[in-house]
């Protein structure tokens, strides 16, 4: 059953979409299902958007509704083909980037956690209600540059480096709405400060990453690290086995 739930060897006989959403990292895998619920949801009626938005006065002094911390980030808008685009490009790059990670929820989540608490941050300034495009254009201008020598192709007609890619996306969102994509402006500048102080600053200042997650976080993802035997203790010799018997002596006549 564990395996099932994993989607690991167990699985037998798999669809292909089945598949493909087990082969998903559990954070992307999650991420994605909590925005195609959250559309389905509000197209059924079930839920309305209004119940997602994020407002720091709702949260913080009116009703105390904490659940808008998060549901901002799930809501990518009403079944459309745009949001298949939105869809999409989460799905991949998030992926990419914990794959990339070793596929360590512990990393990968600190990285959300991180990125997600700058953005809600940012919103009340600039009147944003919904965060999910610019917590997916993060990941977007992260991965672009951890891989700068990545050749993409955007519609088959412009064919660029991956650096540019935000930038790409950002113009094609200009085209296509007529205003200037807050959302993805503030992904790539969270981005950028994620970029720099994880990529750029460690190796100028001896390795050191202020961003790395704590130990905490780690044995909360990971439990506690395996002790390590210090070999000083014992002068550097093996211990004895502790069933051993002392060999007798022998004297000579």
């Amino acid at each position: 059953m564990a395996n099932v739930l994993a989607g690991g060897e167990g699985m037998m006989g798999q669809f292909p979409l089945e598949q493909w959403f087990f082969e998903m990292p559990v954070c992307t895998r999650w991420w994605m299902t909590a925005a195609l619920s959250a559309s389905v949801l509000v197209q059924c009626h079930i839920i309305s958007p209004f119940q997602l938005f994020y407002s720091f006065r709702t949260v913080f002094y009116r009703s105390q509704q904490y659940w808008r911390l998060i549901t901002t980030f799930f809501y990518f808008g009403p079944l459309s083909l745009d949001l298949l685009y939105h869809i999409f490009f989460l799905q991949r790059y998030s992926r990419l980037l914990e794959e990339s990670s070793g596929r360590s929820p512990a990393h990968f989540s600190w990285l959300l956690t991180f990125a997600s608490t700058l953005l809600l941050c940012i919103a009340p300034m600039l009147s944003m209600a919904f965060l999910g495009t610019a917590l997916s254009s993060t990941l977007i201008y992260i991965w672009s540059r951890k891989n700068p020598d990545t050749m993409l192709s955007f519609l088959g007609l412009i064919v660029f480096r991956a650096p540019y890619l935000p930038w790409v996306l950002l113009c094609f969102s200009l085209v296509m709405h007529g205003t200037v994509p807050k959302d993805e402006m503030c992904g790539i500048v969270v981005g950028h400060i994620w970029y720099f102080f994880n990529d750029v600053y460690p190796p100028l200042h001896n390795g050191h990453s202020p961003l790395d997650p704590p130990a905490w976080w780690l044995r909360l993802f990971e439990g506690p690290p395996p002790p390590v035997e210090d070999p000083a203790e014992n002068d550097g010799f093996p211990e004895p086995a502790p069933d051993s018997e002392p060999v007798p002596e022998v004297v000579a006549q």
